[in-house]
């Protein structure tokens, strides 16, 4: 078998209106696909696939190798990149706003990605990114 891109990605919801709130709150105009099934087909592709240790995200997000107690395990991860490192920022401002709780405020990586964290209702750790390296491929592919 030859995979060749990530049809699809989301979370099992428990609750849709909250779940639809929260995700509606990136910027991500969802639609309803069939009743109570909220979902887009236009929005860009799967640039990264990766199995990520548990331990090195919550050394990323916390500081620490041990996820807190008081927050959901997260079982994946997903990150959306925005045009510039400013529009984390702008982003991460944004979502504060609008009460959303950052684990981890916007912070430039040692490898140059700049990232800010939250975790969604059903609990994914969800990164507002900036790649560069991604952005100069799109550039030049």
């Amino acid at each position: 078998m030859k995979v060749s891109f990530v049809a699809g990605f989301g979370p099992i919801v428990r609750d849709t209106a909250e779940s639809r709130s929260w995700w509606s709150a990136l910027g991500l105009e969802l639609h309803e696909i069939a009743p109570d099934y909220w979902g887009l087909d236009e929005l860009g592709g799967v640039n990264a696939f990766a199995l990520w240790p548990l331990a090195q995200a919550a050394q990323n997000t916390f500081g620490t190798p041990d996820w807190p107690a008081d927050l959901p395990t997260p079982q994946a991860w997903i990150e959306f990149d925005v045009g510039s490192a400013e529009e984390v920022a702008d982003a991460a401002r944004e979502l504060e706003g609008k009460g959303h709780r950052l684990l981890r405020a916007t912070t430039t990586e040692e490898w140059g990605q700049t990232t800010a964290r939250l975790m969604s209702p059903e609990g994914l750790l969800v990164g507002v990114t900036y790649t560069p390296w991604m952005h100069d491929q799109a550039k030049s592919g």
